[in-house]
């Protein structure tokens, strides 16, 4: 004989009421009459987002050769290779460490007319990067007064320049000080790898 006590079966009638609202009775059957799920698809209808603002984004995330390829197809939307594609090129160029790419790249964006401060200054960083500091000294100058002076990196830039121009047999600048500077807000801070 088994013996019995009503304290004993409340965990089993527990997981019994746990088990009895897993089943069919409790899932709700309308998700299943609407159709198979998937994942939410592409509007065809919907803007594009600017290959170059996603070439800036990528740069941003140190994504270097997907912020060329996002720059490639912005000039192929644009049909044409602008200051700000060259200059974008350029600065996934240099974040990659291709500075003789970076500096053909980027002395064709500063030849156009559309181009801005932040091309001379990014061109300043890559002479700095390669040695010619004297070079790079005029490129942050042209840099500022295209500039007014309003950029802080430009200026920081071209007082980092001109410190180690002036001073270079006695004085030591780092060259990690220096900043790759994007159209809109952000700007990149280079540095040499440790």
């Amino acid at each position: 004989m088994i013996n019995w006590h009503p304290r004993a079966t409340w965990p089993y009638l527990l997981v019994a009421f746990a088990l009895a609202a897993c089943g069919p009775a409790a899932f709700d059957t309308d998700v299943l009459k609407q159709g198979p799920l998937d994942a939410p698809g592409v509007d065809p209808d919907a803007a594009a987002v600017d290959g170059v603002e996603v070439g800036h984004r990528l740069i941003a995330a140190g994504e270097y050769e997907l912020a060329i390829k996002a720059f490639n197809r912005a000039a192929l939307d644009r049909g044409a290779l602008d200051a700000e594609i060259l200059a974008g090129l350029g600065s996934a160029n240099l974040g990659l460490g291709r500075l003789g790419q970076a500096e053909t790249l980027l002395r064709r964006a500063i030849t156009l007319d559309d181009a801005r401060p932040e091309d001379w200054n990014n061109l300043g960083v890559v002479l700095m990067e390669t040695g010619k500091t004297t070079e790079a000294a005029q490129v942050f100058r042209r840099a500022f007064a295209l500039d007014n002076g309003e950029s802080v990196a430009i200026r920081d830039n071209l007082r980092l320049a001109l410190a180690k121009t002036e001073n270079s047999a006695t004085v030591q600048v780092e060259a990690d000080g220096y900043k790759l500077v994007r159209r809109g807000d952000s700007d990149f801070l280079i540095r040499q790898s440790p």
